[in-house]
């Protein structure tokens, strides 16, 4: 099926009520069209023996038992975003979080346990969201870090390395970054070494609707299911698809850690995939007619989106199906003129986030990224007069109305 359908109809068809039909309808009862919410902690059962071997394949990871036993161990309404995530992804199976935060913890715990050491060495490459950074940076689960450019990646993996890590496009410039020729380094590398090194691709800003990082040979693909995947502000998740092998790994940590997604942010996000496709495409179109625009703005110094004179400009058509609706872009006059600009804002909400209806703007250096060290915020070009654009589904010439009043504004105080 192709995308549409399939993020329509995907794991729609194990519904209680007795789906599918009988043929021959002499029994039919009603089947619910829209899927439910189980939202019970835990679940009864009749035979010891069976709830201790749906207890045992849980703990072991498994993606479901005849008796879920435990909400901590499995959930139905979870289940099914998780594998209607992993069909628009092309992956075996995916595992969902209470935070896309959370699911990143769980990946570096993951891979501390298959790493040749007790401290296990990450390959990142800068920039990637200001948490994540952080995280990887602050050494909080054991890990140490080497920041490295795309091209280096191979030259910095050693036996330790548990885990290459990387976002595209990057939060927050829109810096791509060539996924087959990472994922080439990382094999390679990895070979040399004797290890089979898993690549975990961050691509929240794509959305399965554009870009399909195990298809171009990551292992891991992560999304911040707070953004895109539920599209309306109003539910936070984090998701990982990968390999049954990897996913298996990943709920048994979720069993333990319990970053649990709950089942009401499992049923929204479940519904948020289903006009994923529309939302992403319509909002992508009206992006690229304000990038446009901001480029020519006297008050704007420059413009980051996906194909605007970036060097790996080509990967938009050859890894990624648009742009996206993500942009960021350089106010004159430095960082008091950027933020003059938020501040004049009447249509635009001043917010962090992104991915949503409506359009969102922040200063990645005051927020997102204010737990970055300075340096190393200037070094991956998150400047202090860099502005991020979430652009939402609001008719364009109001969103830019509002826009082009706020810049006009600043340039006319700054003279």
């Amino acid at each position: 099926m192709r995308i549409e359908t399939t993020a329509v109809r995907a794991a729609r068809g194990e519904l209680p009520g007795g789906w599918p039909r009988s043929d021959s309808g002499s029994n039919e009862r009603g089947i619910p069209h829209v899927p439910g919410i189980d939202l019970s902690t835990t679940y009864g059962f009749h035979s010891s023996s069976s709830v201790a071997e749906s207890m045992d394949a849980l703990i072991e990871g498994a993606h479901a038992a005849p008796n879920p036993v435990y909400a901590r161990l499995h959930n139905p309404t979870v289940a099914r975003f998780e594998d209607a995530l992993a069909r628009l992804e092309g992956a075996e199976a995916a595992v969902a979080f209470a935070s896309g935060m959370a699911a990143t913890t769980a990946v570096l715990l993951a891979a501390s346990g298959e790493a040749a050491s007790r401290r296990p060495h990450v390959i990142a490459v800068r920039p990637v969201y200001g948490g994540t950074d952080h995280l990887l940076s602050a050494g909080i689960l054991g890990t140490e870090v080497s920041w490295v450019e795309a091209d280096k990646v191979g030259e910095a993996i050693r036996p330790s390395t548990g885990l290459v890590f990387l976002e595209t496009p990057a939060n927050p410039t829109l810096e791509l970054v060539d996924i087959e020729a990472v994922s080439g380094q990382v094999k390679s590398g990895g070979a040399q070494v004797g290890a089979s090194i898993p690549l975990v691709v961050d691509s929240t800003f794509a959305t399965p609707v554009l870009q399909n990082p195990i298809n171009l040979g990551a292992d891991l693909v992560l999304h911040s299911a707070t953004k895109f995947l539920g599209g309306h502000g109003d539910v936070m998740g984090g998701v990982i698809a990968c390999s049954e092998v990897w996913a298996a790994r990943l709920r048994q940590i979720r069993m333990v850690t319990g970053g649990l997604l709950h089942p009401l942010g499992g049923y929204l996000l479940h519904r948020g995939l289903q006009t994923l496709p529309v939302r992403v495409r319509e909002q992508q179109a009206h992006a690229i007619v304000l990038a446009e625009r901001l480029s020519a703005h006297a008050a704007v110094r420059s413009v980051h989106f996906p194909g605007f004179g970036d060097s790996n400009a080509e990967l938009v058509g050859r890894q990624m199906r648009g742009p996206g609706s993500v942009l960021s872009f350089r106010v004159k006059g430095g960082v008091s003129a950027a933020a003059s600009v938020v501040e004049r804002l009447g249509l635009i909400t001043p917010a962090v986030s992104l991915g949503s209806v409506d359009t969102l703007i922040q200063a990645p250096a005051l927020l997102t990224h204010r737990v970055v060290e300075p340096g190393d915020r200037a070094d991956s070009g998150v400047s202090d007069d860099l502005l991020r654009l979430s652009v939402g589904l609001e008719n364009i010439e109001d969103v830019w109305a509002d826009l082009e009043q706020a810049l006009s504004w600043s340039r006319a105080s700054a003279a």
